[in-house]
């Protein structure tokens, strides 16, 4: 097998280092890696393996001889490089939302829709976290028994906001344990034994830009536009780890035992379901974890043909750096590094 040229493009946030992570652990084919971020970071030496590697600022010229791009810098900075890194012949995994919905460019979750992949013309996005650990759990139900409707209640942790985030977190507990007064900086309310119910933006439709995140890419994941989603999003004091209750209409009655068979087999799926000794998924537990966690099935006794579940993941594994380094093992597999008609 080829090994090839791979470069992390936001090496030092939380998911950068994530990738890094991911790439050693599942002994990613690589003959080079290279680490790239802001000027402010250009300089600073991460531990890549038993090596360290220099991190360097990423420039218009950075991807000459690069295979595979892995991005974690935020939109603005990826619709900058991506198609730059593109044109030098380097096929990007892109983790912000500056892509997910463009047309022509594929958004993917290997466990669902890997054939997407070779569309690709040198970008491809990876979904939002949340997204990501829900369509891992309802796919395998929606090919048995298409799905009409979805209502889902995310309970996000800070490591999705950022490294920030997370120190903001312990900080703020501990000036809340020790009877002192908190100043927020990262979200707009003290985040230390509360919870927001604001990620991202608010639209003019009264949903957050996380909410409709969900909804639209949901429907291009699962190429199901008909699917009607709604989502309520919800930032929680837990360091890693999503969670999330999820409401499901089925076409036709969906019995428990045949949802739990079914998830059961799925790939990237862990069942833990047994409600007589408190067994259900929870985000501490998931941390570190590749699966996506799926518990407290049970019929929704609002509707004939629903289902309700609770689905918890890390989403700094399978909710970022580990469903892109599956996209680009996926690619690799298929022999589809090199974009469909050549470049």
């Amino acid at each position: 097998m080829k090994d090839y040229h791979v470069a992390v493009v936001g090496a030092t946030g939380l998911v950068g280092q994530e990738f890094i992570k991911t790439l050693l652990q599942r002994n990613f084919p690589m003959s080079s890696i290279r680490l790239m971020a802001s000027d402010r970071s250009a300089g600073r030496k991460l531990p890549v393996g038993h090596h360290e590697v220099e991190v360097e600022e990423t420039t218009s010229e950075s991807f000459e001889g690069v295979d595979i791009a892995l991005f974690s810098a935020g939109a603005d900075q990826s619709r900058h490089f991506s198609p730059i890194a593109a044109k030098a012949g380097a096929v990007v995994v892109d983790n912000s939302s500056a892509w997910r919905m463009e047309k022509g460019i594929p958004l993917v979750v290997p466990e669902v829709n890997p054939e997407d992949i070779r569309m690709h013309k040198g970008i491809i996005a990876n979904p939002n976290c949340s997204t990501i650990q829900m369509v891992v759990a309802l796919w395998p139900l929606h090919r048995v028994n298409p799905i009409r409707r979805i209502v889902v209640d995310t309970y996000q942790s800070v490591a999705g906001t950022g490294a920030a985030a997370v120190e903001e977190l312990r900080t703020q507990a501990r000036q809340v344990l020790d009877g002192q007064p908190t100043v927020p900086h990262v979200y707009p309310h003290q985040i230390a034994f509360n919870i927001l119910p604001e990620i991202d933006v608010f639209l003019d439709n009264g949903y957050s830009k996380e909410e409709w995140k969900m909804v639209e890419e949901t429907r291009k994941i699962m190429h199901a536009d008909n699917i009607a989603v709604s989502a309520t999003c919800v930032r929680v004091p837990v360091l890693v780890g999503h969670s999330e209750a999820v409401h499901v209409e089925f076409t036709h009655p969906m019995p428990v035992d045949e949802a739990q068979r079914i998830l059961s087999r799925a790939p990237g799926v862990r069942v833990l379901d047994d409600t007589s000794i408190s067994l259900y998924p929870q985000p501490w537990a998931a941390a570190g974890s590749d699966e996506v966690f799926i518990g407290r099935i049970r019929k929704d006794n609002s509707h004939p043909n629903g289902l309700a579940m609770w689905v918890v993941a890390d989403n700094l594994r399978k909710g970022a750096a580990l469903n892109a380094v599956q996209i680009a093992e996926e690619m690799i597999k298929r022999d589809w590094v090199k974009p469909e008609g050549g470049q």
